[in-house]
């Protein structure tokens, strides 16, 4: 009989909220209190995420501010995205699981492989990065989607797929973003004019492909990680535990200067 893990299938949220709720769950999968768990999920309004290292100096908080984009510090790392029309995706495993359990390289590539498998499934030609970029191009760039580095999806040599992952010895958090649309002039503004050169690369996949349907990529997704993993997707909502977690969580730290500000 196949292992049966958690599909969470969530109605927007808020941007403090989304990250207390990908890290309440986490804890409870590494805990042993919940089986591996695929989160998906969108946003309540155009609201800002920033890696977990990334320097706020990099963008133009201030903008946001006065825009009334809220922001927030991600769990995971990578650089910042401006989430709006688009699909976000987390899950947590634990690193005994076989699939998870030989390193970061490995559990990202496992993992990217079942969404390369959800696009092929709707028809979509994509392929993975296999040349890593050096760092030093990564971190002069705030910019999440415009740059691409090893094992990320592209199409038409575009990155469709941002994705980031925070690891603790019994247990792994991974954090991914496919938006349908851009909305290059709030990207400009808050990444200070930096990517102006990106308007030929940063764009969604409905603007790439006029006729992608999310729901049947929804639902692509949940297929591939069935055969991806070789197990079943049971529907569930998050416990009252993880919940109330969430909400300690987001209270003290998502919500905060002291976390959000921090660099």
């Amino acid at each position: 009989m196949s292992p049966i893990w958690r599909l969470i299938d969530s109605e927007p949220g808020s941007a403090s909220y989304n990250m207390a709720l990908d890290e309440a769950i986490a804890i409870s999968v590494r805990n042993r209190e919940a089986p591996p768990t695929l989160r998906l999920y969108s946003w309540d309004r155009p609201s800002l995420s920033l890696g977990c290292f990334q320097k706020t100096a990099d963008l133009d908080l201030d903008y946001c501010r006065q825009s009334s984009i809220p922001f927030v510090r991600r769990p995971t790392g990578g650089r910042a995205i401006l989430h709006s029309d688009e699909l976000t995706y987390s899950f947590s495993v634990r690193t005994d699981e076989e699939a998870f359990s030989e390193g970061l390289t490995a559990s990202y590539r496992s993992i990217s492989s079942a969404f390369n498998l959800a696009f092929r499934k709707t028809g979509i030609h994509v392929e993975s990065k296999l040349q890593r970029e050096r760092g030093r191009v990564l971190t002069r760039n705030p910019l999440c989607f415009d740059s691409s580095s090893y094992g990320e999806i592209l199409l038409n040599n575009r990155k469709i797929v941002g994705a980031a992952q925070k690891r603790w010895k019994d247990g792994l958090l991974q954090q991914g973003s496919l938006p349908y649309t851009c909305d290059r002039e709030k990207i400009g503004h808050i990444f200070c004019r930096r990517v102006a050169h990106s308007e030929n690369t940063l764009k969604g996949l409905k603007e790439i492909l006029p006729d992608f349907d999310d729901q049947i990529f929804k639902k692509a997704v949940r297929e591939a990680f069935k055969e991806t993993f070789g197990i079943n997707l049971s529907p569930a909502h998050p416990t009252p535990a993880e919940h109330q977690l969430a909400v300690e969580l987001e209270q003290r730290k998502y919500l905060q200067d002291s976390w959000n500000l921090r660099l």
